[in-house]
């Protein structure tokens, strides 16, 4: 299989083509370096079976692939709202190419969509069947409604050209490779800890989230990938966590000592965050397989030697 990855120099990106590569498949990484960084992908540079390509998705590219991975676009508020425009861009154009380049070389598409498409959810947990509420002109909406628009041209170009696609709709991901200015409550809590600072909260802490980890993540892609249920399916760690709970275990595995510090919470941020994983399961036979306190080992550790090199630097 000849396989395209947009976006896969970034954080899942980047661990979907170690899976990949280390099956024996051909991959072409495409990334703009936005979020993404070479060095993610670097163990493969030279590999006959691999190429990298500096793109950017919102403009058309042709390639002669079996597979298209489409990852790109920034998933982390700080990154989505540095310009909203551009990643509303992303979402819209970029898929649009992507599924024009799908439908000319007759490539099945899978779209990592996101949870973030159930906006500020009022059903809880959130299955598949949940339409969402979303404010479509919030600080967040560059995103939320670009993954929106992002699967209507998916499931169109399903009905009108028969457009083999799959959609994910991705939930609180973490582990290696994140970036510390990220922006994600995951590696906020761990840089903040391991510099020693208090850890600063939004709101009072009790706002939910589910957070998997990247293996269990890019497991469940590969098996949407390969298997004959479209979507919109769920992928995500049904286990429930308060932030406050989160900012607990990060803060007993790096210093105890630390304070915990609120501040406003932002606009639109959603209070509740987690999945219905019941279609994953039967269709996909996945669950998550990596507990919160066992996924945070590894990202601290990666944290650590990235704050280590940036010391030395």
């Amino acid at each position: 299989m000849r396989n395209l990855v947009t976006g896969g120099a970034g954080f899942v990106g980047s661990h979907l083509v170690d899976r990949l590569m280390q099956a024996g498949e051909e991959v072409i990484c495409l990334d703009n370096y936005f979020t993404g960084r070479k060095a993610n992908v670097s163990q493969w540079l030279g590999h006959p079976r691999f190429e990298l390509i500096r793109h950017d998705v919102t403009d058309p590219i042709r390639l002669e692939v079996d597979r298209i991975w489409h990852l790109a676009c920034p998933a982390s508020p700080v990154h989505y709202q540095h310009n909203p425009i551009k990643t509303a861009k992303t979402s819209f154009l970029g898929t649009l190419n992507m599924l024009g380049l799908s439908r000319r070389v007759g490539a099945r598409l899978l779209l990592a969509s996101t949870s973030e498409v159930y906006g500020d959810p009022e059903v809880h947990p959130q299955p598949e069947s949940y339409r969402g509420c979303v404010n479509t002109i919030g600080i967040r909406s560059c995103y939320d409604e670009g993954k929106r628009i992002a699967e209507t041209l998916c499931f169109d170009y399903r009905r009108m050209h028969g457009l083999e696609i799959r959609v994910a709709r991705i939930f609180n991901t973490y582990g290696p490779r994140m970036l510390p200015n990220d922006g994600r409550v995951v590696s906020n809590f761990i840089v903040q800890a391991l510099r020693g600072e208090p850890l600063t909260l939004y709101g009072d802490g009790s706002q939910t989230r589910s957070f998997c980890y990247v293996d269990d993540l890019v497991e469940g892609l590969i098996r949407l990938m390969n298997g004959s249920h479209t979507g919109p399916i769920n992928l995500g760690n049904p286990g429930e966590f308060t932030i406050r709970q989160l900012a607990e275990l990060v803060k007993g595995r790096i210093n105890p000592a630390l304070e915990l510090i609120e501040k406003p919470l932002p606009q639109d941020d959603p209070l509740q965050r987690q999945p219905v994983i019941e279609l994953a399961k039967s269709e996909l036979g996945w669950q998550p397989t990596v507990p919160l306190q066992q996924g945070l080992d590894p990202t601290i550790a990666h944290f650590r030697e990235l704050l280590a090199q940036e010391a030395s630097a």
